[in-house]
Protein backbone atom coordinates (compact mmCIF):
# COMPACT_ATOMS: atom_id res chain seq x y z
CA UNK A 1 0.00 0.00 0.00
CA UNK A 2 1.73 3.55 -1.13
CA UNK A 3 -0.24 5.48 1.13
CA UNK A 4 2.39 4.26 4.19
CA UNK A 5 5.44 4.98 1.80
CA UNK A 6 7.07 8.53 3.90
CA UNK A 7 3.85 8.45 6.56
CA UNK A 8 3.21 9.40 9.77
CA UNK A 9 1.75 6.27 11.89
CA UNK A 10 -0.77 6.60 14.39
CA UNK A 11 -0.37 3.17 16.41
CA UNK A 12 -3.52 3.33 18.74
CA UNK A 13 -5.22 0.86 21.33
CA UNK A 14 -9.21 0.74 19.80
CA UNK A 15 -10.16 2.17 23.41
CA UNK A 16 -8.48 5.88 23.05
CA UNK A 17 -10.89 7.52 20.43
CA UNK A 18 -13.89 6.54 22.98
CA UNK A 19 -12.04 7.58 26.15
CA UNK A 20 -10.43 10.26 24.93
CA UNK A 21 -12.78 12.85 23.13
CA UNK A 22 -10.43 15.30 20.97
CA UNK A 23 -8.93 11.55 19.70
CA UNK A 24 -9.28 12.55 16.02
CA UNK A 25 -8.48 16.24 16.23
CA UNK A 26 -5.37 15.96 18.58
CA UNK A 27 -3.20 12.96 17.08
CA UNK A 28 -5.06 11.44 13.83
CA UNK A 29 -4.57 14.53 11.40
CA UNK A 30 -2.28 14.03 8.92
CA UNK A 31 -1.18 10.19 10.15
CA UNK A 32 -2.28 7.06 8.72
CA UNK A 33 -4.24 5.07 11.65
CA UNK A 34 -3.65 1.23 12.55
CA UNK A 35 -5.89 0.06 15.78
CA UNK A 36 -5.86 -2.78 17.90
CA UNK A 37 -6.94 -3.99 20.50
CA UNK A 38 -3.56 -6.43 22.35
CA UNK A 39 -6.24 -7.73 25.19
CA UNK A 40 -8.99 -8.86 22.89
CA UNK A 41 -7.57 -9.43 19.60
CA UNK A 42 -6.63 -12.88 19.52
CA UNK A 43 -3.52 -12.96 16.79
CA UNK A 44 -0.74 -10.66 18.61
CA UNK A 45 2.10 -12.02 16.77
CA UNK A 46 -0.05 -11.26 13.51
CA UNK A 47 -0.09 -7.47 14.79
CA UNK A 48 3.68 -8.09 15.03
CA UNK A 49 4.22 -9.63 11.69
CA UNK A 50 1.74 -7.14 9.82
CA UNK A 51 3.90 -4.01 11.27
CA UNK A 52 7.14 -5.55 10.76
CA UNK A 53 6.11 -5.73 6.89
CA UNK A 54 4.88 -2.38 7.06
CA UNK A 55 8.24 -0.99 8.25
CA UNK A 56 10.69 -3.13 6.14
CA UNK A 57 8.76 -1.98 3.22
CA UNK A 58 7.74 1.15 3.30
CA UNK A 59 9.79 4.53 4.82
CA UNK A 60 8.39 5.60 7.90
CA UNK A 61 8.63 8.84 9.13
CA UNK A 62 7.38 8.38 12.66
CA UNK A 63 5.07 6.74 14.61
CA UNK A 64 2.22 8.14 17.55
CA UNK A 65 1.36 5.22 19.83
CA UNK A 66 -1.73 6.44 22.14
CA UNK A 67 -3.09 3.95 24.49
CA UNK A 68 -4.56 3.71 28.18
CA UNK A 69 -3.24 3.45 31.50
CA UNK A 70 -4.93 0.16 31.87
CA UNK A 71 -2.25 -2.81 31.95
CA UNK A 72 -3.44 -4.88 28.86
CA UNK A 73 -2.98 -1.76 26.70
CA UNK A 74 0.57 -2.03 27.44
CA UNK A 75 0.31 -4.35 24.84
CA UNK A 76 0.28 -1.53 21.66
CA UNK A 77 3.92 -0.53 22.66
CA UNK A 78 4.97 -4.38 23.00
CA UNK A 79 3.73 -5.03 19.39
CA UNK A 80 5.29 -2.28 17.54
CA UNK A 81 8.76 -2.66 19.70
CA UNK A 82 8.73 -6.22 18.71
CA UNK A 83 7.33 -5.10 15.02
CA UNK A 84 10.65 -2.97 15.33
CA UNK A 85 13.01 -5.54 16.27
CA UNK A 86 11.44 -8.04 14.20
CA UNK A 87 12.14 -5.83 10.70
CA UNK A 88 15.68 -4.69 12.31
CA UNK A 89 15.00 -0.76 12.20
CA UNK A 90 14.25 2.45 14.49
CA UNK A 91 11.66 4.96 13.58
CA UNK A 92 11.36 7.92 16.10
CA UNK A 93 8.06 6.86 18.25
CA UNK A 94 6.01 9.26 20.75
CA UNK A 95 3.91 7.28 23.03
CA UNK A 96 1.04 8.55 24.30
CA UNK A 97 -1.05 7.34 27.45
CA UNK A 98 -4.83 8.27 28.63
CA UNK A 99 -5.81 8.23 31.62
CA UNK A 100 -9.04 6.32 32.71
CA UNK A 101 -10.64 9.48 33.36
CA UNK A 102 -10.14 10.35 29.50
CA UNK A 103 -7.15 12.51 30.39
CA UNK A 104 -3.04 12.78 28.52
CA UNK A 105 -0.86 11.56 31.27
CA UNK A 106 2.11 13.47 31.76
Amino acid sequence: AGYFDGADLLIAADCTPFAYADFHRDFLAGKILIMFCPKLDSDIEGYIAKLSEIFTRHRIKSVTLVHMEVPCCSGVGYVFRQALKKAGIEIPAHEITISIQGQIKK
